[in-house]
């Protein structure tokens, strides 16, 4: 009966060293909504925000300066500011019309175009587009 009590003991101090051990694996926590981006790269380069094409090229955007509208193709979501917040959608906000206009694709390496927002709007203000209409469909209203 002693080996066994000895045997059940073992395990129990081996699980317990297991958690322990566990608990001792890394995390990291991120705060706040600001960017990484901390300038140009050593070998110059353009910005996060610019078209990028090639290995930096993550992610593909569709934007209508008219309405400051981003529309993630991939995922199939819209980013609009709405109330001073940025908000996301797999619908257009309300009020938005049927037709969005001009749009101009931009290719980012962030999952938050809007991180970037004041640098695209400088570069294509309300009316400015690159002439490509049509883009993803318009969308259900709330």
């Amino acid at each position: 009966m002693s080996n066994r009590i000895l045997l059940i003991l073992l395990m129990l101090v081996l699980a317990v060293g297991n958690l322990y051990l566990m608990g001792c694996a890394g995390t990291s926590v991120a705060v706040g909504n600001e960017p990484h981006y901390t300038g140009r790269g050593p070998g110059g380069g353009p910005p996060p925000w610019a078209p990028a094409h090639g290995y930096r090229a993550k992610h593909r955007y569709v934007y209508y300066p008219s309405f400051q509208i981003y529309y993630d193709t991939a995922r199939s979501l819209y980013f609009y500011m709405s109330d001073g917040v940025w908000r996301t959608s797999g619908r257009l906000p309300q009020g938005s019309p049927a037709s969005l206009g001009g749009s101009v694709v931009l290719h980012m390496d962030t999952d938050r175009p809007f991180q970037f927002h004041s640098e695209v709007a400088k570069r294509y203000p309300p009316g400015r587009s690159d002439e490509r209409r049509g883009g993803p469909p318009p969308g259900k209203r709330r």
